[in-house]
């Protein structure tokens, strides 16, 4: 039996969405308002899947307080209230901030912390109500 169990975080980070060797029209026509050069910001909701078999006994696959502080730990502590292309963050040096590339990093950052018995199965990361980006491991 595989069971899957989601856990929410949110965190609030701002970003600007800008390819330096570009020319200012260029990034406009490409990014739009999200090239804004006083940057722009987003409240974030972060959803974590885990799967696994749960525990015989306490019928968990990981306590989801303990997910919940190892999200806010690595990620959303990282992140919240912070510009992402300026404030030091788990993401390498000249990768955008995209949802894309946010949920990526996300993964990598959790995935050495999630209990033996189960596994990471999905980053799902809402930039808007509209626009979410999602990454699975592959």
């Amino acid at each position: 039996m595989i069971v899957y169990i989601t856990r929410k975080e949110t965190f609030n980070a701002a970003h600007q969405l800008w390819v330096k060797q570009w020319s200012e029209e260029k990034n406009f026509a490409m990014f739009g308002k999200c090239a804004n050069k006083n940057f722009h910001g987003h409240n974030y909701e972060l959803f974590i899947t885990i799967k696994g078999t749960p525990d015989p006994v306490t019928g968990f696959l990981m306590d989801v307080k303990d997910l919940g502080t190892i999200i806010k730990r690595e990620v959303c502590d990282v992140l919240d209230h912070t510009n992402m292309n300026l404030d030091d963050n788990f993401l390498p040096e000249n990768v955008l901030p995209t949802t894309e590339n946010l949920v990526y990093y996300i993964w990598q950052q959790l995935a050495p912390y999630i209990a033996e018995n189960c596994q990471l199965h999905c980053v799902k990361l809402y930039e808007t109500p509209k626009i979410y980006a999602e990454y699975y491991g592959e």
